[in-house]
């Protein structure tokens, strides 16, 4: 399986077409969009149209640029698109568990993502799992910025990853870790970044 991803495009024309050429050069399976595709949701319409032009079946989830109100309501629209907030989706041979929004967990003694402790909770898993979300997990290379010497990702997601080890997490929001690729335990770690990353899946 063949997956697309990009976080944090921001309405980015350059970026759109860079995607599109990745598109058109690997023939993915699935998009994944991670959040902030806009500019505080300027012509999110728009851009939205736009990705959903792309004619392959895409997972999406809101950034901090975006309400998840909002997207979830404008994805019904698009035949492409569907909402992968707080949801658990099957993808063949594997699930897909997204988390949208949040971004901010502070700096030295992170906060705990409250609202995706109660969401994941009430879950069951039985197939891999593909962990999508905009914020990174904390204590990882998606996570850290060099000119703060520290991490601000999320403790919930990286609890989870460690719980769960998903054969993918993928996230954004951390503009200066574009395309830095971890590995914990079984997880490969990344943020994909604005012009978007190819992930093969056996």
């Amino acid at each position: 399986m063949k997956i697309l991803a990009f976080a944090d495009m921001h309405s980015s024309i350059t970026s759109l077409k860079r995607i599109e050429a990745k598109i058109k050069a690997n023939k993915p399976d699935y998009i994944i969009c991670l959040g902030d595709f806009t500019i505080f949701e300027q012509n999110i319409d728009a851009v939205m149209k736009r990705i959903n032009d792309f004619g392959i079946p895409t997972f999406i989830i809101h950034g901090n640029h975006e309400t998840d109100v909002i997207v979830q309501k404008l994805c019904k629209r698009f035949p492409n698109l569907t909402f992968a907030h707080k949801k658990v989706i099957p993808m063949g041979d594997y699930i897909l568990v997204g988390h949208g929004g949040g971004g901010f967990y502070g700096q030295g003694r992170l906060e705990e993502d409250e609202d995706f402790n109660e969401f994941i909770k009430k879950q069951k898993f039985d197939k891999k799992i593909i962990f999508i979300t905009h914020a990174p997990p904390a204590h990882t290379k998606a996570d850290y910025i060099p000119y703060l010497q520290d991490h601000v990702g999320c403790p919930s997601y990286e609890r989870f990853i460690k719980k769960q080890q998903p054969v993918l997490a993928l996230s954004g929001h951390i503009h200066e870790t574009f395309g830095k690729i971890d590995k914990k335990g079984k997880t490969v770690i990344a943020n994909p970044g604005p012009d978007g990353r190819l992930f093969i899946l056996e």
